[in-house]
């Protein structure tokens, strides 16, 4: 019996030994620290932690350090554990309620106003902003800078 576990342990043993041989363990970014709900992810805020092969995720983890860093967490991010792709978004650069400029160039000409946006929006993103002047809701988008751009896009 005890040339069985013996056997049993060596067995055991080899397998692990052959998988970290063989790169069949994946590293993960994790959290180092707690990351609260709209926290932007910086660099130092993670590490890398390997997991075996057979290591079963409940959703999709985000496999890259480059894709979190600069992101904005949707929920708390707990130290050690897989980042869930649904967990991270792209910073929002106008918030809903915020007063913010918009802006119209065509040409030469450029209007630069106040609106308040009716929804937070990241970069790119497509936004109904409501005109502080005339009270007219119109659409219009994101810019690196916080304005949301209107007219011909």
């Amino acid at each position: 019996m005890k040339s069985l576990l013996a056997c049993a342990m060596a067995i055991a043993a080899f397998t692990v030994a052959a998988q970290a041989a063989f790169g069949e363990e994946r590293v993960l970014p994790v959290p180092s620290v707690t990351i609260y709900p709209g926290d932007l992810i910086g660099e130092s805020m993670l590490k890398d932690r390997t997991f075996p092969a057979n290591y079963r995720y409940r959703t999709a983890v985000v496999e890259s350090p480059r894709v979190l860093v600069g992101k904005s967490a949707r929920r708390t991010l707990l130290p050690g554990e897989p980042i869930p792709m649904n967990a991270v978004d792209d910073p929002k650069l106008v918030t809903r309620g915020e007063q913010t400029a918009i802006l119209f160039e065509e040409g030469g000409l450029s209007i630069v106003g106040v609106g308040i946006p009716m929804q937070s929006g990241a970069m790119g993103q497509t936004v109904q902003v409501k005109n502080v002047d005339s009270g007219r809701v119109i659409t219009g988008r994101v810019q690196a800078d916080g304005r949301i751009r209107i007219g011909i896009q």
